[in-house]
């Protein structure tokens, strides 16, 4: 059963499973399920969780700061802008495997006004939310990227 913090953890002597439960945490315009993390499981050096971007929803320019991040697309399709400057872009659909190295700078569009987008998120870090460090969006200068 969910309780008010999360999902419901169970261990079980090395495994541990989270059931089925609701989204639970929202950042920059992304809706997360609580997924496995050093937090909640112990884990050393990964994390995952499911992330739903919004119908038309933007993901703003960020860099993943010394870690190694694995997507895969479940629903929808996605636009990455990346690189310095997000001059290059790569669209994706469902199906696709998305590797983003440390350090590469990238913004994210949910290219249907109507659809969410829905993907796995498997990050090198025990923390899911460490080390995402604010990235100029296209146009903008270092100091008016997000906080």
């Amino acid at each position: 059963m969910q309780s008010e913090q999360g999902p419901e953890i169970k261990g079980h002597d090395g495994i541990t499973i989270i059931r089925n439960h609701e989204n639970f945490r929202g950042w920059n315009n992304i809706r997360y399920r609580a997924g496995m993390s050093g937090k909640n499981v112990g884990s050393k050096s990964l994390s995952m969780n499911v992330a739903t971007v919004p119908p038309g929803g933007v993901a703003y320019a960020h860099v993943h700061d010394g870690f190694e991040l694995m997507l895969y697309i479940l629903q929808g399709r996605v636009r990455h802008d990346y690189g310095p400057g997000l001059v290059h872009s790569v669209e994706n659909a469902a199906g696709d495997f998305i590797f983003i190295e440390p350090g590469v700078p990238h913004e994210v569009y949910n290219l249907s006004e109507t659809e969410p987008v829905v993907a796995v998120v498997a990050r090198s870090d025990a923390d899911e939310w460490d080390r995402i460090i604010p990235y100029p969006r296209k146009g903008e200068t270092e100091a008016s990227a997000l906080p």
